[in-house]
């Protein structure tokens, strides 16, 4: 029986820097963009619920997608684990 070594996939420090930092970025510019909207406060207000509501929504989807992935992974790990156990069994010089 062969051995498999698993291998996770990561980013980098630099790749979670800038995904950090390019979050916090487009936050605060939308954030700066409602505060100074010449508009009144129940319309800014508003502007900002829907801005938390498409973030949450962004992080939800994102695991979600995540979450897909890793199973499918799973199943795909023990598909090929059975295909090799099938394989180590198999001896083909047998006679039946």
């Amino acid at each position: 029986m062969s051995e498999t070594t698993s291998v996770k996939q990561q980013g980098t420090t630099a790749f979670y820097g800038q995904a950090v930092a390019s979050f916090g970025v487009a936050m605060g510019s939308v954030a700066l963009g409602i505060f100074f909207l010449d508009a009144d406060g129940w319309v800014r207000a508003f502007l900002a619920i829907g801005v938390l509501y498409l973030v949450t929504s962004c992080f939800t989807l994102a695991k979600v997608i995540r979450d897909r992935q890793e199973a499918g992974q799973l199943v795909s790990r023990v598909d090929q684990a059975r295909l090799e156990k099938i394989l180590a069994e198999h001896d083909p010089f047998r006679t039946p």
